[in-house]
């Protein structure tokens, strides 16, 4: 278990795999920026984000905006009504409702809103406290309430038209004149402003939790992708070293007393096969305890064609080759490889003929190969139509080739592979 542990925290979930939307998770102590881990987007946080106090944040803000709203009212002394009990008690309220900004944010953006529009009526000092509903609208955005935010300073700015521009003549302080319409161009910029940094922070948000989910979709595709390759490659491995193992132990077992010198040699191919079999699945396991490391023997390709002929010899089967093997990329090499390897298993194990042909074509940017058996077929899964078949299909299709199976009309089976050598070249 604690090895376990250690792994997980030394896995991809480390907050460096993701630094833009952790960074800002981070600002969101001062801020309002993305949820935990509470199923939402912008969330990898132990803890969710909901379910924190912006203590802090709230804490040195009301502090901003009583420190600030008393110095806005000595630069405006003798123009808008000194600040008195009622106006701190709405600076407090104001700047407290951000407390609950994150849990929720529409009821926090409408009682700053509110508490802003009480404080302009009242006639006091323009000032900070407006910074209050300009940090709850920024909330309500990101966490999606668009309409919310937009309605909030709506009904703000409508205040403030009504206050500076008919009401005034009611309201405190006395002899007040009424409001340029320049002033409002000014106050309307000032909201767009405010609305418009919001939804941009909302749509950098989404887009790195797109970019989020696409990487950890793509982790996980490719180890699917490789859990497959080695599935394919231990399946190839040992299905046709197994069946030769398989064939030529019936032979050593029924000439162990007739014919010793046939049975030494069958014993014999069956070590050679083993030894072979065993060195390709350390390769192949090897890539798994250093995969970032080049492997340490080079992958099977074309160019041991001989050997698998003689090794298809020693079980019985009787191959002839027409066509030399070309020049091809590795994967397409390794795949070629494996394809031939496979068909001939599956004439080994499914087939009652002992002789088979392998024909290798290579023009217009293709390798054709070619795997033919007289049969006939010694079982219903004659041809290998399990999973060999499937990963003949696979190895194709990884490098956008095609395979065909199937009887023959006279009775035998055969297989076409056609793969792009162009294409494997630039893998």
């Amino acid at each position: 278990m604690e090895e376990e542990r250690t792994q997980r925290r030394a896995g991809p979930g480390r907050w460096w795999s993701h630094w833009p939307p952790r960074r800002l998770r981070r600002w969101g102590d001062c801020g309002d920026w993305g949820e935990g881990r509470d199923g939402r987007e912008g969330g990898a946080d132990p803890e969710p984000r909901a379910a924190r106090w912006p203590w802090r944040s709230t804490v040195l803000l009301t502090a901003f905006v009583l420190v600030g709203s008393n110095f806005a009212a000595h630069a405006q002394e003798g123009e808008r009504a000194p600040l008195d009990a009622f106006a701190r008690v709405l600076l407090v309220l104001a700047s407290g409702l951000l407390l609950w900004r994150r849990r929720h944010p529409v009821a926090v953006v409408f009682g700053t809103a509110s508490a802003a529009a009480f404080y302009l009526g009242a006639g006091y000092p323009y000032g900070p406290v407006f910074l209050t509903v300009a940090v709850a609208c920024f909330t309500a955005v990101v966490a999606g309430h668009r309409r919310a935010a937009w309605t909030a300073l709506g009904l703000l700015w409508t205040v403030h038209l009504l206050v500076a521009h008919w009401l005034y003549r009611w309201l405190p302080p006395a002899g007040d004149d009424a409001a340029s319409y320049g002033q409002e161009i000014v106050v309307a910029g000032w909201a767009v402003a405010i609305v418009a940094v919001a939804e941009l922070a909302r749509i950098r948000r989404e887009q790195w939790a797109r970019e989020r989910a696409e990487r950890a979709r793509a982790a996980r595709r490719r180890a699917d992708e490789e859990r497959l390759r080695i599935a394919r490659e231990l399946h190839d491995v040992l299905a046709h070293s197994l069946s030769v193992i398989n064939v030529q132990s019936g032979v050593g077992l029924a000439l162990l007393d007739s014919d010793p010198e046939q049975a030494r040699t069958a014993l014999t191919t069956i070590k050679s096969a083993s030894k072979e079999a065993l060195g390709e699945v350390r390769q192949v396991l090897d890539s798994l305890r250093a995969p970032g490391d080049a492997p340490r023997a080079p992958a099977p390709g074309l160019d041991r064609l001989p050997e698998l002929v003689e090794q298809a010899a020693r079980a019985g089967l009787t191959v002839d080759v027409a066509g030399r093997p070309p020049r091809l990329s590795p994967h397409t090499d390794l795949a070629a490889f494996r394809i031939v390897q496979e068909a001939l298993t599956n004439v080994v194990r499914h087939s009652g003929s002992r002789h088979a042909r392998v024909r290798l074509e290579q023009g217009g940017g293709t390798l054709r190969l070619r795997i033919d058996d007289d049969g006939p077929a010694t079982g219903a899964d004659a041809g290998g139509s399990g999973n060999g078949l499937a990963g003949m299909r696979e190895r194709a299709a990884a490098l956008g080739g095609t395979i065909e199976a199937g009887r023959r009309p006279d009775g035998g089976f055969q297989v076409l592979a056609v793969l792009p050598t162009k294409a494997g070249e630039n893998r």
